[in-house]
């Protein structure tokens, strides 16, 4: 009986399409089509958005001359032929505490790279195309190569270049056309772009902290946070490579030193702390907090001293962050963080709290009790903080040619996620026709 009745309602249904596709109210072409353009290996059902690889950000990069980037490393390097992945200077190995602050090339240099399948961001030649657009003004470098000492007369070099740089993207259509807020302007030294940096706080800046910076110049929503690049050697990865690799049986008892410290103790605002830890830790055949300034040599020592600690001493220096979180990571030793107000890189993809131990100032000043925390720390607990910090350091890693989640895409992939409020704004205002009321 009721198998009777199915058999006549679905042979009513199966008379009503076909009447519909003859008569041409229906059109069934656009159904297969979409099942022939799913890619092989995909189903149409459930066919969801995280089984299809998302396009990589376009990124045009602006060809400015060499004095903005390249001369700073190589005055001689001709000004006519293009900037090419085989041009390309490499990054010297003798720049010392220069490398901490080389984000910039870095980022050029990943976009004039034409390999990788994986690549979060490619550079387009069309601007009409771009999501986004690279300004490759070597800022940080300019600041360490034009008179770092901020009195020096050859500040004006970067004074100078930082004017014509402006004037450059002024007359550019494309910094008129959205403000300059879909530009990536980097800036990872505290002191880089210091002239002219009300000019460009639209923009998407690539900084290491807001130490630096007022709140109307650069935030979290607009801006990217970067790891400075590590000048400590780092382990080589499963086996591949130059140098050691960590894979000690038991890394805890390999370790001997509980807490490593060594850089500058004479710091200015939230550093001034260093000189504080020091006097509340000396003393302690378990601690090593030295005073050091970083030459080749004294890099060569920290890297090893690093290696052999369970746990490194991140105190704020003169901004909430500095490159020793980074050195530290690369070196698996578990960092300890005392800084009230540091931003860290990728914090909405990388849980901190998974490889690292966090004190606030009120609590690292208190006498015996970051020593008496250490000291107690299960060691199950630390190698599983030394574990997920293995896992993780690749992600702070800055090397040409890139590879798949180092710092480089890490940060291109930190850029996209800023695209969509970039659009938001720039579509607002070219509505509105008056002042932003909501602001």
């Amino acid at each position: 009986m009721y198998g009777k009745t199915i058999c006549i309602i679905v042979f009513f249904v199966f008379l009503i399409a076909s009447y519909s596709i003859y008569m041409g109210t229906v059109d069934p072409t656009p159904y297969f089509t979409q099942l022939q353009s799913l890619p092989r290996g995909i189903s149409c059902s459930p066919c969801n958005s995280s089984t299809i690889s998302p396009q990589p950000l376009r990124v045009f990069m602006y060809d400015l001359p060499r004095k903005f980037n390249i001369a700073m490393m190589d005055p001689h390097i001709s000004d006519v032929e293009p900037i090419s992945a085989k041009n390309l200077p490499p990054w010297p190995q003798t720049s010392g505490i220069k490398r901490q602050h080389s984000v910039e090339y870095w980022l050029m240099a990943s976009l004039l790279h034409n390999g990788g399948a994986e690549k979060e961001a490619v550079r387009v030649f069309d601007p009409e195309s771009a999501d986004a657009f690279y300004v490759p003004f070597f800022s940080s470098l300019s600041f360490n190569t034009h008179g770092k000492n901020m009195t020096d007369p050859d500040t004006e070099f970067d004074r100078l270049l930082q004017v014509d740089l402006m004037e450059y993207l002024e007359n550019s259509n494309y910094w008129r056309r959205s403000g300059g807020r879909d530009h990536v302007i980097p800036m990872t030294h505290p002191n880089a772009f210091r002239f002219l940096r009300q000019q460009v706080n639209a923009s998407i800046l690539i900084v290491a902290d807001f130490g630096r910076y007022p709140k109307e110049m650069a935030r979290l929503d607009k801006d990217v946070v970067s790891p400075y690049v590590h000048v400590v050697e780092s382990f080589r990865e499963d086996g591949v490579g130059d140098g050691d690799d960590d894979s000690t049986p038991d890394p805890f008892e390999a370790r001997g030193t509980l807490l490593y410290f060594r850089g500058n103790t004479v710091r200015k605002a939230e550093g001034r702390i260093r000189l504080k830890l020091e006097k509340l830790l000396a003393g302690n055949s378990d601690v090593h907090y030295e005073k050091s300034v970083a030459t080749t040599q004294n890099i060569k020592v920290s890297t090893e001293g690093m290696r052999s600690s369970k746990f490194c001493l991140h105190p704020a220096g003169d901004t909430p962050s500095s490159c020793r979180l980074f050195d530290a990571i690369v070196s698996h030793c578990i960092p300890v963080i005392i800084s009230d107000k540091i931003e860290l890189p990728f914090e909405d993809e990388i849980d901190y709290s998974e490889f690292s131990v966090f004190y606030s100032v009120k609590e690292a000043l208190e006498p015996g009790f970051i020593l008496d925390n250490l000291r107690q720390f299960p060691k199950e607990k630390w190698l599983k903080m030394w574990a997920n910090l293995k896992n993780v350091s690749h992600h702070f890693e800055f090397q040409y040619p890139p590879k798949r989640e180092d710092a480089v895409n890490m940060l291109w992939r930190q850029v996209k996620h800023k695209i969509p409020n970039v659009k938001l704004a720039v579509h607002r205002n070219r509505r509105l026709k008056v002042p932003d009321w909501w602001l």
